[in-house]
């Protein structure tokens, strides 16, 4: 939004803002924000930053967790949600003493990761396209304790409401692609959404209503630059979860919160440009594909075990990587094929928009991390020349559901839990050094809260186990 502080300076004048909010990244993610008045906006701001405790947020130990943030005045955005005019910019993390870039913040490792493709002269610029999303309901509920673990959702729109009478326009189970009005009950909150993110600067595609009945929707970006898309990124989740709350409903990206229904997925598109240039294009590759966009894959399925530590780092995310969702559970690309891990759409055939998209992930990565790690994988892919036919991983042009347990057995799988994910990391994490983008410290600080995530998950009850087990 601004090329330069004056400028910024300038806008908060002409348009009476009086809160500056600042906004960043913990290790997993999730936002946090410390808001300042108008008028502490100056050029020290720019050049001390704001202080705050790392260790609070996973980036630094107790005994030396101070750190500052300065603001990218290039993310600077008005925030529609406070009363208060209020401009917010995305900031990034740095050492309290000497200013210099802190190398784990996620945002800082990001940068660091397309820094790195720029010095190894392969290309100059990553491109990306998540695809986001979510269910939305009227209300959640969960209780976690000694003697009791419980949760419930409700949406307007589930078929569980058919027997209660009504109008009798419900979304039955998988029924939700595209749904039209009346069954579609969130189209003007979706609308919504996407008109308060292009006020704020996140240009939109279009939003649908998605195949999970009660609830789920879609909604599309174009294809940006690394940072910006991990900007954007953080920016959607926000927007969806205030809209809805203003709106007195809820929305949640994760992964698996209905048993039995379509999980929400964050597929990543991607490709690489040197010199103004699609480097994915061929005329006459498989599925338009060059042989470095081959090579890339190789690198992503070949890490991709280790890769999903990353863009899949949550127990709720194995309950989605199952079978006959459309979620990808073996290591295949394909043209068009939305059970492979990596799909190479049919309709990006262009030199302009030839691409492949990981779908794998979901929305409870760090969406920094996830770039940062799936580039580096790529990366690793062409430098080492990984063929991905030569190493088993397609292309697989086939419903891989309608064969043979044999014959699946024969296609790599991808992990199957979070702890297969973190022994996959623990073993194969080298690529992710390379240009000092990832820390190996880091790493395993990093692994240490996965397992431990996945251990409080495991040693508890699980509700359903009453029904089995309580008779015994």
């Amino acid at each position: 939004m601004f090329n330069g502080f004056e400028q910024a300076r300038q806008f908060i004048q002409a348009h009476s803002v009086r809160m500056i909010d600042l906004t960043f990244s913990d290790l997993w993610g999730r936002w946090h924000h410390v808001s300042i008045p108008a008028s502490q906006f100056n050029e020290q701001l720019m050049r001390d930053g704001v202080g705050f405790d790392g260790s609070s947020v996973g980036l630094k130990s107790v005994k030396s967790g101070d750190m500052v943030l300065i603001p990218d005045l290039a993310t600077g955005h008005m925030d529609p949600f406070w009363e208060a005019p209020t401009l917010s910019f995305i900031c990034s993390a740095y050492e309290a003493d000497t200013k210099a870039p802190f190398p784990v913040d996620p945002r800082n490792i990001a940068i660091r990761a397309e820094a790195y493709l720029k010095e190894t002269g392969i290309a100059d610029q990553s491109i990306w396209g998540p695809e986001y999303e979510f269910y939305v309901f009227d209300k959640v509920s969960y209780e976690n304790g000694v003697n009791t673990a419980s949760y419930r959702v409700d949406s307007r729109e589930a078929d569980w409401h058919s027997g209660e009478g009504g109008h009798g326009h419900f979304i039955p189970l998988h029924g939700g692609y595209h749904a039209m009005a009346p069954k579609d009950q969130l189209y003007n909150l979706r609308a919504e959404m996407c008109m308060e993110l292009e006020q704020m600067g996140v240009e939109v595609k279009y939003h649908h209503h998605e195949v999970g009945g009660p609830g789920q929707c879609e909604i599309e970006t174009p294809l940006f630059p690394l940072l910006k898309a991990g900007d954007a990124t953080q920016i959607v989740k926000y927007v969806v979860k205030m809209v809805a709350h203003r709106r007195n409903q809820t929305a949640t990206f994760m992964p698996k919160p209905l048993y039995g229904e379509a999980g929400s997925g964050m597929h990543f598109h991607q490709m690489l440009m040197k010199g103004g240039k699609n480097l994915f294009y061929d005329e006459q590759g498989y599925g338009k594909m060059s042989q470095e966009a081959l090579w890339y894959i190789g690198g992503i399925l070949a890490h991709g075990p280790a890769l999903l530590a990353l863009t899949n780092p949550s127990t709720n995310s194995y309950r989605r990587l199952v079978p006959g969702f459309e979620a990808p559970i073996s290591a295949f690309f394909s043209l068009g094929n939305r059970s492979a891990a990596i799909r190479v759409p049919k309709y990006a055939d262009q030199p302009e928009t030839a691409r492949f998209e990981f779908r794998p992930p979901d929305a409870t990565c760090n969406v920094y991390l996830a770039l940062a790690a799936q580039l580096l994988a790529g990366i690793d892919g062409i430098q080492k020349k990984l063929d991905p036919t030569a190493l088993g991983f397609g292309p697989i042009d086939q419903n891989i559901f309608g064969w043979t347990e044999e014959q699946r057995r024969k296609i790599k799988s991808l992990p199957t839990s979070l702890m297969e994910a973190c022994e996959a990391l623990e073993g194969d994490m080298d690529f992710l050094l390379a240009g000092g983008a990832f820390d190996r410290l880091q790493l395993e600080d990093y692994l240490k809260h996965l397992r431990a995530q996945e251990a409080a998950v495991r040693n508890r009850p699980h509700p359903y186990e009453m029904a089995l087990y309580f008779e015994a």
